[in-house]
């Protein structure tokens, strides 16, 4: 895939799991502390993975039916919901580690002034607090979860807000992810949508269709800086 004509590039979005962090592990063991605090067995952890990417929400519904469309009765989805959530925050980042070169990437990136973002359906308080613990959190001016609005991805309202928030056009912000909900959100928005080939959704399955191609596949961070920096340079020659 050859990478887009970048006019103007005003800010960075990025999704946080899957695409700046790889947390499954983490998410994997409060799913399965919560299947046996109700008395069921353990799931894979590839499962969990296929589970993941639309709040934590959704996933108690999935983990506790092993479904990735049904839903758990209303009583047990609660006792289910708040145990994973005590669980969790308790053990955010035992195995999450942040991939390689994304400290490097962001690094990067904030040299050129662009303000960056994180747009994320896991819920503002526990993203807030993993990109703390994993050190990354001082490089954002912003960060959005699930919970922070009326909707969330893949809606472009939480796109269309952070955008408006930093004081830039929609149009010239990139969104960055692994998932067909970044791509979407970003598609809908009207921003361009960079997807990332080590995450958890599968990239290539996505750009077969039209509806979930993104604009430009990266291996790694530094791959936008890469792209981004002869404009910037030009812009300041």
């Amino acid at each position: 895939m050859t990478t887009p004509a970048i006019e103007h590039v005003q800010a960075v979005a990025f999704d946080l799991d899957g695409t700046l962090c790889d947390s499954v592990a983490d998410l994997a063991a409060a799913a399965n502390a919560t299947r046996r605090h109700l008395g069921l067995p353990d799931l894979p952890e590839k499962t969990v993975e296929s589970y993941v990417g639309d709040g934590i929400a959704n996933l108690v519904h999935r983990v506790l039916t092993d479904s990735r469309d049904s839903q758990a009765p209303q009583d047990q989805w609660e006792a289910a919901f708040t145990f994973f959530i005590t669980y969790y925050r308790d053990h955010l980042s035992i195995y999450t580690r942040a991939y390689p070169q994304t400290d490097t990437g962001l690094g990067l990136l904030k040299s050129l002034g662009i303000p960056l973002a994180v747009i994320t359906n896991k819920n503002e308080l526990l993203a807030a607090e993993l990109l703390k613990q994993l050190q990354l959190a001082d490089y954002f001016s912003l960060i959005l979860g699930g919970d922070s609005l009326p909707e969330k991805k893949p809606s472009p309202l939480p796109l269309q807000h952070a955008a408006e928030v930093l004081g830039v056009d929609v149009k010239n912000m990139l969104m960055v992810g692994d998932s067909h909900n970044d791509i979407l959100a970003a598609k809908a928005a009207g921003c361009l949508s960079v997807g990332v080939s080590y995450g958890y959704g599968d990239m290539a399955e996505l750009s077969a269709d039209p509806a979930t191609r993104p604009d430009w596949i990266i291996d790694s961070l530094p791959q936008i800086y890469d792209h981004l920096r002869p404009q910037k340079e030009q812009e300041n020659a």
